[in-house]
């Protein structure tokens, strides 16, 4: 056992000088998409449809007979997944030449959403190596390019990731998580650089798994870290409970990143800031089962850089075009700074037109950067207040910070006119250390959200429309405890931070 230990800690050692080699040498590539993105994202579209143009999809829309973009955007229609799921059912019994012209094996089942029913994305092997590899290469090469002194590849990564567990659909086709369709699909070299062994990835129960985490990375040398914040956090007290340490620093040493996203960092970035206990880098990434999209090129920039040469054709849907039988999206030519739009993608795993979901904005068009602000689904707007996830997290910071506390998890909903009341937002909130006043962060809260948007400041104006929010202290675990209730306790599921009906707050509610 020591000699198997000591032969890889050699084979990495002698390993990661070739990777950051190979990864600073993709330097060239990078920089010449993002010079040229239109140009990039011209051919990706090309290419997408000449290689699918003899499937049933691209014979059904003529996709041998497209030659521009505005052709591609009138011949086919936005599809949300209800729309695509016929299609990709059938996929997922084995027929072939339905939306891709290659075979797929694999399905990811998204684990972003905590919904009672899945999607599952098809995933190529043209998708694993041009969007999701190719992706992660060229975040490295950011990197390197940012810290051409780090010694990142002579650690190990430890990902948090969701359940590794596949599941056969036929003899040759698996569905199961984004990490366990790419932990299967893994060149030799990246099991060498990553942390837990395969046995502890495979766990399915979460607090089983974080159990095991804890005890099993504690002594390896791990330089980096990946994950949603929440269940980062998690796994990071309970490393500090056993080791007896006061910092992640003292167990790690070396550790000098953290790639988060899944969810808004704001709220998130001082308890790690504690946790941690020595200044390391964070880097987002904009990372799902449908593509991996974007990330952080600079440091100190929160936007991200979108990856425009990935397999990937973009279209952004102006938020007031959402749901409108002409709907009319725009692409890179034509998107305008801090204007929120949904994102719409084309994919060389068979997704055409897609709605995935998520509201972005661009905070930069040269080159061309966004942040997610929510999703599509996840907003307050029962009164005409507008409220997106952005606002929300920034607001909750802000309070935060005004009232010296820490907020672990949120939801929010609308409490609706009645007879003798207008209307208000009702927040359900777990706190790290919860403020000796509630009041007073609810009124910071409220002051904040004034302060971000112009719409909810409005609203509130002499309690019209909206009286001040209703502010619940949860009892740390009642998330965790809903959450477990649904089936999707660990990994890339979250509590969605906000909703414009009560169904999921009443739930929660009647668990305290």
């Amino acid at each position: 056992m020591i000699t198997s230990l000591n032969n890889k800690s050699l084979s990495l050692k002698l390993l990661s000088p070739t990777i950051s080699r190979l990864a600073r040498m993709r330097l060239w590539g990078v920089l010449n998409w993002i010079r040229f993105p239109v140009t990039a994202q011209r051919n990706v579209l090309q290419h997408l449809v000449t290689q699918a143009q003899y499937t049933e999809f691209g014979r059904k829309y003529s996709f041998s007979r497209l030659f521009t973009v505005k052709d591609f955007k009138n011949r086919v229609p936005i599809r949300e997944y209800d729309e695509m799921k016929p299609y990709i059912e059938r996929m997922m019994q084995g027929e072939e030449n339905i939306l891709w012209n290659t075979p797929i094996y694999w399905f990811a089942k998204s684990s972003g959403t905590t919904s009672d029913k899945s999607k599952f994305i098809p995933i190529s092997e043209e998708s694993l190596k041009d969007i999701h590899f190719k992706a992660s290469k060229d975040v490295l090469t950011n990197y390197y390019k940012n810290f051409p002194d780090s010694d990142l590849l002579t650690g190990k990564s430890l990902v948090v990731g969701g359940s590794h567990q596949v599941h056969n659909l036929q003899d040759d086709i698996q569905y199961g998580d984004l990490s366990a369709v790419l932990m299967q699909n893994t060149p030799f070299w990246g099991h060498w650089i990553r942390t837990p062994e395969l046995s502890i990835a495979l766990i399915d129960e979460w607090e089983s798994k974080i159990e095991k985490l804890a005890e099993s990375t504690i002594h390896e040398n791990v330089t980096s870290l990946a994950g949603v914040p929440t269940w980062t956090i998690v796994l990071i007290k309970r490393i500090l409970e056993i080791s007896g340490k006061k910092t992640l620093k003292e167990v790690w040493p070396n550790l000098e990143l953290y790639m988060h996203g899944g969810v808004s960092f704001t709220p998130y970035r001082e308890q790690l800031n504690r946790l941690i206990g020595a200044p390391i880098n964070y880097l987002e990434t904009y990372n799902a089962s449908e593509g991996f999209f974007a990330a952080q090129n600079m440091p100190d920039d929160e936007g991200m850089l979108l990856f425009t040469d990935h397999g990937i054709f973009y279209e952004f849907l102006p938020i007031e075009e959402y749901k409108r039988a002409d709907a009319k999206t725009v692409g890179l030519k034509h998107v305008e700074l801090y204007k929120n739009y949904a994102l719409v993608i084309s994919t060389n795993g068979g997704l055409w037109r897609y709605l995935v979901g998520d509201t972005v904005q661009f905070t930069s068009l040269r080159p061309f950067k966004i942040k997610v602000t929510g999703r599509l689904k996840h907003y307050m707007n029962a009164f005409g207040e507008e409220i997106i996830v952005d606002n929300a997290d920034n607001a909750i910071a802000i309070a935060s910070a005004k009232t010296g506390t820490i907020v672990n998890d949120y939801t929010a909903a609308p409490v609706y006119f009645s007879e003798h009341n207008n209307g208000a937002h009702e927040w359900l909130i777990e706190f790290e250390n919860p403020p000796s006043d509630l009041n007073e962060f609810a009124f910071e809260l409220d002051i904040a959200l004034k302060s971000v948007n112009s719409d909810y400041e409005a609203k509130r104006y002499k309690n019209i429309a909206l009286r001040a929010p209703i502010i619940h202290s949860l009892q740390k675990g009642t998330f965790n405890k809903w959450l477990r209730c649904k089936g999707k306790l660990g990994g890339q599921h979250k509590v969605p931070r906000l909703s414009n009906e009560r169904k999921m707050i009443e739930e929660i509610l009647l668990l305290v």
